[in-house]
């Protein structure tokens, strides 16, 4: 059903390759004003599900996907255009693709999806990465929109915050496999 939450996802799903072609053609200003346009879009539909009592399955599934798309080709971006750390985006992404891989291997090998609910330290991971491709770009349009020293505080605190929540859901994704053992088949 495709109801004004659902809309406003797909419009930030639709909002990334014009982000990823104002980035290619180093013009930062639009790519940063394309970027916020997501973040709101990203507020509203999550706003307007819970008021408009709109929420449905397809954006349940809509919506972390659209976050994902953007966070990961920012980064993939971004890296390759030296807008943050190189290994600040592998970090990111790796982590990203192993949850996916993991959630994956898990719904196999149980046919049941685990929970997916976010963690604390994961929700302070995703503030900080979308903070950091958000002043990155802020960096690549005006390079004294912030001191360095902050900016390397930034970048630390978002890799930090990646690894700790990666290697917490890889935790918590084992243990609630480890409760299922007994309905994985053909494995003992």
């Amino acid at each position: 059903m495709l109801n004004l939450p659902n809309f406003l996802t797909l419009i930030r799903i639709l909002t990334i390759p014009f982000f990823l072609v104002y980035l290619s053609y180093h013009r930062y200003g639009e790519a940063l004003i394309i970027f916020i346009i997501g973040g709101v879009t990203d507020f509203l539909d999550g706003l307007t599900a819970r008021l408009m009592n709109q929420q449905t399955a397809l954006g349940a599934y809509l919506d972390p996907i659209a976050d994902k798309l953007l966070v990961i080709t920012s980064f993939i971006m971004l890296g390759l255009i030296d807008g943050i750390p190189e290994w600040l985006a592998v970090v990111v992404v790796s982590r990203d693709i192993l949850i996916l891989i993991g959630y994956g291997i898990i719904y196999f090998l149980v046919e049941e999806r685990p929970p997916m609910k976010p963690s604390t330290i994961g929700k302070w991971s995703t503030m900080l990465q979308l903070l950091t491709l958000g002043v990155s770009l802020a960096l690549l349009h005006d390079e004294t929109f912030l001191d360095r020293r902050l900016w390397n505080v930034l970048i630390a605190a978002t890799a930090v915050t990646t690894v700790v929540s990666g290697l917490q859901y890889l935790y918590r994704g084992l243990v609630w496999l480890q409760s299922r053992a007994p309905k994985i088949t053909g494995l003992g």
